[in-house]
C-alpha cells in the first residue's frame, strides 16, 4: 500500500486528474492521490457489475470502510484504503464529505433520472465540489476559500460531465434533467459564470485543488456554441492543446 499505487489507479481510471496531479508539486500529490484514487473506487463501484445489488455491496464496502477509518481502527488492507487512511487522520480530514460522496454514486446503480436541476446541481456539487474541498483542506485550505473551491469545481464537473454524456448515456442511464439544445447551453453558460466568479489567484491549497478544472472553460465555450456536440461526444481539444493549457497554468501558478 503506498503513494505509486494509488498514483497508478489513478493514471488508468481518470488521466485527467492524473495529469492535474502531476501538474503539482510533490508534497501536493502526496495528498491528492489517495483521494484522487479514492474517487476512481467509487465512481467505477457502480459500473463493475450489471446486478444492482452487487453494486450497491461495493460502493457500501467504502463507505465501511470510511466508518473503519473515523473510527480509529486498522484500515482494511487495499492499496488504496491504507494511504487514504494515513492522509485523513494525519490531516483530519472530513469523513463525511467522502462517505456522501460515495453515496452519491448511487445514483448510477439505479439509473433514475435527476427529479429537477436542483437534484442534478446538488449531485455535482456532492462528487466534483467534495472532492475539490477536501483535497483542498488536505493541502491546508482555510475555510474562507471553500466557495471559491466549489464554484472552480462546479464549472469542471459540468465540462467532465458533459464530455461524458454518450458514455453515461450507452449505460442506460439519464445525465441530464433537460437534454434540449437551448438547455445544455444554459447549463454550460451557468457553469461559466461561476468559473469567471472564482478569483484569478488563489492560495495554492485552492489552486492545486482545483487544477482538474484546467480545460473547464475552453470545453463549456464549445458546448455553449454548438450544444450539438454534447451528444455527439466531440467535446474537447487536441492532445497538444490539452496538455499545454495544464503546462501553462501550471508554470503561471494557476
Amino acid at each position: 500500500m503506498s503513494l505509486a499505487a494509488c498514483a497508478g489507479v489513478v493514471e488508468r481510471g481518470d488521466p485527467d486528474r492524473f495529469l492535474a496531479a502531476m501538474s503539482c508539486p510533490p508534497t501536493a500529490r502526496e495528498a491528492l492521490f489517495p483521494l484522487y484514487a479514492f474517487n476512481v473506487e467509487i465512481a467505477r463501484a457502480p459500473h463493475v457489475t450489471e446486478e444492482p445489488m452487487i453494486a450497491e455491496m461495493r460502493l457500501q464496502w467504502w463507505r465501511d470502510a470510511l466508518e473503519e477509518i473515523s473510527d480509529g481502527k486498522p484500515p482494511r488492507a487495499h492499496e488504496v484504503v491504507g494511504p487514504l487512511a494515513e492522509l485523513i487522520r494525519t490531516r483530519d480530514l472530513p469523513v463525511s464529505l467522502l462517505d456522501d460522496a460515495a453515496d452519491a454514486r448511487r445514483w448510477d446503480i439505479w439509473k433514475d433520472p435527476f427529479e429537477d436541476e436542483a437534484a442534478f446541481e446538488a449531485h455535482i456539487g456532492r462528487t466534483a465540489g467534495h472532492l475539490a474541498w477536501v483535497s483542498a483542506l488536505a493541502l491546508g485550505a482555510d475555510s474562507d476559500q471553500e466557495e471559491a473551491v466549489r464554484d472552480g469545481a462546479y464549472a469542471g464537473g459540468i465540462a467532465a460531465w458533459l464530455q461524458a454524456i454518450p458514455a453515461l448515456e450507452a449505460r442506460g442511464l439519464k445525465p441530464l434533467p433537460d437534454g434540449r439544445p437551448e438547455a445544455v447551453r444554459a447549463l454550460a453558460a451557468s457553469a461559466l459564470e461561476r468559473l469567471k466568479a472564482v478569483p484569478r489567484r488563489l492560495p495554492e491549497p485552492a489552486t492545486f485543488a482545483l487544477r482538474p478544472a484546467w480545460q473547464a472553460e475552453v470545453l463549456l465555450k464549445q458546448a455553449m456554441a454548438d450544444p450539438s456536440r454534447v451528444a455527439a461526444g466531440t467535446l474537447g481539444q487536441s492532445e497538444f492543446r490539452r496538455r499545454g493549457s495544464l503546462a501553462l497554468r501550471a508554470a503561471r501558478g494557476r
